[in-house]
């Protein structure tokens, strides 16, 4: 049960938030002033703080400040009650820290829509997220339903790629956000010597575009439908306000951005460095965990060009390969394509 901590020194506006809390479903602490607040919050570790503003001693600014100051509370949400003559000074506490406010009087639905935004927020902030496309997108979606932003709205144009359709062009300047709703794309860049290198893949529930975006440069790529799918386009005002509409939102997504970074790097030295067999080996649990959700077996939905494309290597060197991986009977091909047995064996290859 999650825990509220509310602060104020009238009781009957502490008493009636107390009730409306937990008549749905919270735990609620109270305190009559700053200071029995402050030392509430630091013994409890409550999930979220709602505090008055005008208090005697100790008032709701100086509650902040303490409680942004100790390691253990400091990132709890914390939320201001004001009354509407004080609506002007509100700024000062959202500059402080603090993650929202309500005038009073209000609404119970306005507090309890409050505080479940906050507790959402809260537990994207603490969720681990994989440093990949997948976890990018996760993530992303996450703070979608947050509620801190609008949610994905049917106003966004769809677009509908056909094979081999380019959604967008290395060098051009980003303008959308790109979620893939249907289908399968790869990002794509061309060698100086004329042969095509697959940078990524996408399925369903994945964004794309997202790095141009953020660094505010030109794609870097170009971006290809393996199959028909179905593109929602979000504007890039749109993303670059959901995410740095909240400093700690922005925080995580560009500490996973920059672990999605160093996996590609890794990847990189893979090609670069490990035998053949290790690289396709790889490459094929790689695209099992991105289509088929981490599954430890099953059918990939790509063609040994793509395929050989995605790890450096020639066609005829990777069909040989997987020739030895099905007389080892690590793979199967039926109906030409390529069904994974045991991904784990594949990842776990010695040589």
């Amino acid at each position: 049960m999650k825990k509220i901590l509310v602060i104020d020194d009238n009781p009957d506006i502490r008493e009636n938030t107390s009730e409306i809390l937990e008549m749905a479903g919270y735990k609620t602490l109270v305190a009559e002033n700053g200071k029995k607040g402050v030392e509430m919050a630091l013994k409890e570790n409550p999930d979220v703080i709602v505090c008055d503003i005008m208090m005697p001693d100790l008032d709701g600014y100086g509650v902040l400040h303490l409680i942004r100051k100790n390691e253990a509370t400091q990132n709890v949400p914390f939320i201001f009650l004001t009354a509407k003559t004080e609506r002007s000074d509100f700024r000062k506490g959202m500059d402080m820290g603090a993650d929202d406010y309500i005038t009073k009087p209000f609404e119970d639905v306005e507090l309890l829509n409050a505080i479940e935004v906050r507790l959402r927020k809260s537990a994207v902030l603490e969720n681990k997220y994989a440093p990949t496309p997948q976890g990018v997108s996760q993530f992303i979606r996450d703070v979608n339903n947050t509620g801190l932003i609008q949610h994905l709205s049917e106003q966004y144009e769809m677009v509908i790629l056909e094979k081999k359709q380019t959604l967008y062009h290395e060098g051009k300047r980003p303008r959308y956000l790109y979620y893939l709703m249907k289908g399968k794309v790869k990002s794509i860049k061309m060698h100086e010597d004329g042969k095509e290198y697959i940078t990524d893949l996408y399925a369903e529930g994945d964004f794309i575009g997202y790095t141009a975006l953020i660094e505010d440069r030109n794609y870097e790529d170009t971006t290809v439908a393996l199959e028909k799918s179905e593109i929602l386009q979000i504007p890039k005002d749109d993303f670059l306000a959901m995410i740095y509409g909240d400093i700690s939102i922005a925080a995580k997504f560009i500490r996973i951005i920059t672990q999605n970074i160093k996996e590609k790097e890794e990847r990189l030295l893979n090609l670069a460095y490990s035998s053949l067999r290790k690289r396709v080996a790889k490459a094929l649990v790689e695209i099992l965990a991105k289509f088929h959700h981490g599954e430890n077996s099953g059918q990939l939905e790509i063609t040994r060009e793509d395929l050989a494309r995605y790890i450096g290597t020639a066609t005829e060197s990777l069909i040989r390969t997987l020739s030895d991986f099905k007389a080892e009977k690590l793979i199967e091909i039926v109906d030409g394509k390529i069904q994974i047995l045991n991904a784990e064996k594949l990842k776990n290859l010695l040589y």
